[in-house]
């Protein structure tokens, strides 16, 4: 199973909190961050990703899972990248979403998905071992996140100084369970600046997102 990231609004902090959950699996086992945001690359601080990527897989409808996989470029000790390619910005047709749903959640390594600033296909959805919103206490980000499907969703909050909404506020709208709350730290936007953020994650990110990792018991699958 896969953890899938997606926000409702730009600027939540979708691609640092996806990028943080794949640098703490890969200290678990072999992880793959699909970059479906496009910035997972920078916020890893490794060199941008060229050639093909999801969207060049997803054009050849013959072409096997297998395939998907060896697109994968390293980015550090146990951790790979598969950017978007030339995924045009908005979400996948239907098909394409069953076909890389049905891909990421065969393969036995930790994946995590940057679905970006859309609401994720009810496929990609469906097949995610969690599906993770991710989201400020800003009015404009809830009453988005609102308007939308959250309900099979779980939340993880980027706390703010000065906020008015609470914890409770954002669960009682959403009608989902926040199961992360990560406080703000100036430290983890200089680490992304720096491209140190898996080098030296900070704790403020990891402490959190650590108890939402996958189990690792479960039995392998194919790749």
């Amino acid at each position: 199973m896969y953890s899938l990231c997606w926000s409702a609004k730009g600027g939540s902090g979708t691609t640092v909190v996806a990028a943080a959950l794949a640098v703490l699996a890969a200290r678990l086992g072999p992880t793959t961050l699909v970059d479906l945001g496009g910035d997972g690359a920078a916020a890893l601080g490794a060199t941008n990703a060229t050639g093909p990527g999801v969207a060049d897989w997803l054009s050849t409808s013959s072409a096997p899972a297998e395939r998907l996989w060896q697109l994968a470029q390293p980015c550090g000790a146990d951790l790979q990248l598969i950017h978007r390619g030339t995924l045009p910005t908005g979400e996948l047709t239907e098909l394409a979403s069953e076909r890389l749903a049905a891909a990421l959640a065969a393969s036995a390594r930790h994946v995590v998905v940057d679905a970006g600033t859309s609401l994720p296909s009810d496929a990609l959805t469906r097949c995610a071992g969690q599906s993770l919103l991710i989201i400020r206490p800003c009015y404009l980000a809830l009453r988005r996140a609102v308007a939308l499907d959250t309900s099979t969703s779980s939340i993880v909050v980027i706390a703010e100084p000065g906020r008015c909404l609470t914890r409770l506020d954002i669960e009682r709208a959403l009608g989902a369970a926040v199961v992360a709350e990560l406080p703000w730290d100036p430290g983890v936007a200089r680490a992304v600046d720096a491209g140190l953020l898996q080098a030296r994650l900070p704790s403020s990110l990891s402490r959190p997102l650590g108890r939402l990792l996958p189990s690792t018991d479960a039995p392998a699958r194919h790749a």
